[in-house]
C-alpha cells in the first residue's frame, strides 16, 4: 500500500472515530454505539483533521496514475470542505434533507437489527439521541449569536420532521416502531424489551424537545429570506458538482434542454393515447388499475423482483457485475421525511446490501409509468452499480474514494445517465415506461431553471409561457415544476423545500449526465471503429468517484 493510500486509510478510520454516523452509514463496524458530536467542539475536531491530512498528501509524491488521482480526489474535497467552513456553512446546518438532524434520525435504518446484541446497541444508541441533538442546538445557538442562520422555511420543515419522529401526530414514534419490529421478531432476550422500550421514550422525547427548541427559540433568529445570493449558491454549487459553472449559462442550457424534453414528451404522449396530449396520456397511466399496483408491500415486492430482474438480464451483457452486488434490497421508507426516492449503498464487507428506499407519503396506489425508469436510476445500472462497484474494486482504490470520495454531480449524472442508458438499448421501448424516462428527464432540467432562478431571483425568459419576464419565487416554482414534470404535488412542494435548502444539489442530475454524456462521446471520437460502451462504462467506473472537473480531466486524458 503506497503511502498516499496509507493516510487515506488512516483518514477514513479517525472520521468513523469522531463521526460515528458516518460509520454507520458507510457500514465501518464498531461505533454503531455511539453518537455524533455536531458542536463547533466536534466540527472543530473533525476540520482539524482534515487539515493535517491534507498537509500529509501535499508531502507525498504519488508512485503512480492511481496514486496521483487518489491523491488529487482527496486534496479537491478538502479545499472546497475548508471554503464552506470559512463560509459558517456548519452553523446553519439545518435543512429538510440531508442535515445533521436527518442524520441522526436516518442512522437507525442502516444499523443491523436481527440478533439481541445487535438490538442492544440499537438502544445504547437511542440514549444519545439526545446528545447529538443537543450538540447540534449548540452549534446552531453559535450561528444565532453570529448572525448566520438558516431560512424560516427550513427551521420549520425540520420542526415538523420532529414533531412526526417523536410521534407527537398520529402515528406512533420512529423509535416505537423499532420495538414494534424487535417484537415481530420474536427473540429470547430477557430484559432487553424493557431496555428498549424505555430507550425508545428517551429518543423520541429528544426529538420533541427539539421540535420545541426551533419553534420557540430558532425560528424567531432565523432567516426570513430563502434565496442564498449568487456567491454562496456559486460555492456550494462548486461543492456539490466539483466544477466551476456558468451559472447564467448553465440556466439559459436548462431551459432549452427543458423545451426540447417538452417537445419529445408530446410525440410520445400521441403513442399511449392519440389526441390526449401529455395531460391526458398520463390521466390514463395513472388511473388505469391494469398499469397500477395496489399497496406499498406488493409494490415493494414488484420493485424486488424488478430490480432483481434487472441485474440478471444486464449482467454479463452490457456490463459485468460482481457477485456481491447482484443483491439490492428494496425497501419502503419511514415516513417523516422528503418523497423522493433514495438509495443507501453497501457495507464494506457486503453485509449489509445497498438498498432503493421509496417513500409512500398518504399514496396506497402506484402507477407504474415512472417507477421503471426509477428502478433504473436507484439500482442498476444506477445508484447501486455505480457505488457497489467502486466498494468491490477493494485495494484497486484507495479506502477514501471506495467510501467518501465523489460529489452529487458525478453520482446523480451518472444515475440520470444510467436511465437515459437504458432507453438507449431499449429496455424502455414500451411508451408507458419511455414517458416516465421523460417526465424524470423534465423534472431533472426544471431542477436546474427553478435552483439556479430562485436563488439568483433570475427573471423567466420572455419567450416562455409562464409567467414570461417575471422573477423566480417559490411560490411560482411548485406550480410550474407540476405542469412541466407532471410528478406529484406532494412530492413536488417537498421538492421545492429540498431545494432552498441545498442550493446547487438540484442541478447536478442534468449537470453530471451532460459530463458523463460528454465523456462517452470523446472516448467515441478518439476511438473511433474501436470504441466499446462496455469497455467505457468498466474503464470509467474503476476511476472511482470524483469532482466533474477531474472527472473531465481523466477521461480525457485515457
Amino acid at each position: 500500500m503506497s503511502r498516499i493510500y496509507e493516510i487515506a486509510d488512516e483518514y477514513v478510520e479517525a472520521v468513523a472515530t469522531l463521526d460515528p454516523i458516518a460509520a454507520t452509514s458507510l457500514g465501518i463496524a464498531g461505533h454503531d454505539d455511539r453518537m455524533t458530536d455536531f458542536s463547533p467542539d466536534g466540527h472543530e475536531a473533525r476540520a482539524a483533521l482534515r487539515r493535517r491530512m491534507a498537509a500529509a498528501l501535499q508531502g507525498e509524491v504519488p508512485v503512480d496514475e492511481r496514486d496521483r488521482v487518489a491523491r488529487d480526489v482527496m486534496l479537491e474535497r478538502f479545499a472546497l470542505d475548508d471554503e464552506l467552513d470559512a463560509a459558517l456553512d456548519h452553523l446553519r446546518e439545518l435543512r429538510v434533507l440531508g442535515s445533521s438532524a436527518q442524520r441522526i434520525r436516518s442512522c437507525f435504518d442502516l444499523m443491523p437489527r436481527g440478533t439481541a446484541d445487535e438490538w442492544s446497541t440499537v438502544a445504547t444508541r437511542m440514549r444519545v439521541v439526545s446528545d447529538g441533538l443537543e450538540s447540534l442546538e449548540a452549534a446552531l445557538d453559535l450561528g444565532r449569536q453570529r448572525g448566520v442562520t438558516a431560512a424560516r422555511r427550513q427551521a420549520a420543515g425540520v420542526a415538523e420532521q420532529a414533531h412526526v419522529w417523536a410521534g407527537l401526530g398520529q402515528a406512533p414514534s420512529f423509535f416505537a416502531s423499532l420495538i414494534a419490529e424487535f417484537d415481530a421478531q420474536d427473540l429470547d432476550a430477557g430484559s432487553l424489551r424493557g431496555d428498549l422500550e424505555s430507550a425508545a421514550e428517551d429518543a423520541a422525547a429528544a426529538f420533541a424537545a427539539f421540535e420545541r427548541y426551533l419553534r420557540d427559540d430558532y425560528l424567531p433568529d432565523a432567516d426570513r429570506r430563502d434565496p442564498v445570493g449568487a456567491d454562496r449558491y456559486a460555492l456550494q454549487a462548486r461543492a456539490f458538482n466539483g466544477v466551476e459553472l456558468d451559472l447564467e449559462e448553465t440556466y439559459e442550457w436548462g431551459w432549452q434542454e427543458l423545451w426540447r424534453i417538452q417537445q419529445e414528451m408530446q410525440a410520445t404522449a400521441e403513442r399511449i393515447q392519440a389526441g390526449a396530449g401529455v395531460a391526458g396520456a398520463i390521466d390514463l397511466l395513472e388511473s388505469d388499475p391494469q398499469r397500477s399496483i395496489e399497496g406499498a408491500q406488493p409494490f415493494r415486492e414488484w420493485m424486488q423482483d424488478f430490480q432483481d430482474a434487472g441485474v440478471a438480464e444486464l449482467h454479463g451483457t452490457h456490463f459485468d457485475i460482481p457477485e456481491p452486488i447482484q443483491r439490492i434490497e428494496a425497501m419502503i421508507a419511514p415516513p417523516g421525511g422528503p418523497l423522493a426516492m433514495y438509495y443507501t449503498g453497501p457495507s464494506e464487507d457486503f453485509s449489509r446490501p445497498g438498498r432503493t428506499w421509496y417513500p409512500t407519503g398518504d399514496r396506497d396506489r402506484f402507477p407504474l409509468w415512472r417507477e421503471v425508469s426509477v428502478a433504473y436510476h436507484e439500482g442498476v445500472p444506477g445508484h447501486h452499480l455505480q457505488i457497489g462497484t467502486v466498494r468491490y474494486l477493494g485495494e484497486q482504490l484507495s479506502r477514501y474514494q471506495r467510501l467518501m470520495a465523489g460529489t452529487s454531480g458525478y453520482v446523480e449524472g451518472w444515475a440520470l445517465y444510467a436511465e437515459r442508458l437504458m432507453a438507449e438499448l431499449g429496455y424502455l421501448e414500451n411508451p408507458d415506461y419511455y414517458l416516465g424516462l421523460l417526465s424524470s428527464q423534465a423534472l431533472r432540467a426544471a431542477r436546474v431553471v427553478v435552483d439556479i432562478g430562485m436563488h439568483l431571483e433570475l427573471a423567466i425568459p420572455e419567450r416562455e409561457e409562464f409567467h414570461p419576464g417575471e422573477t423566480w419565487t417559490p411560490e411560482i416554482a411548485l406550480p410550474f415544476l407540476i405542469e412541466r414534470s407532471f410528478f406529484p404535488p406532494d412530492m413536488l412542494a417537498s421538492e421545492v423545500d429540498r431545494y432552498l435548502g441545498l442550493p446547487g444539489q438540484a442541478i447536478s442530475y442534468k449537470v453530471g449526465e451532460r459530463e458523463w454524456l460528454a465523456a462517452r462521446e470523446a472516448a467515441r471520437q478518439a476511438q473511433g471503429g474501436a470504441f466499446d460502451l462496455k469497455a467505457f462504462h468498466a474503464t470509467a467506473l474503476e476511476l472511482g468517484p470524483m469532482g466533474l472537473a477531474q472527472l473531465r480531466r481523466e477521461m480525457g486524458s485515457l
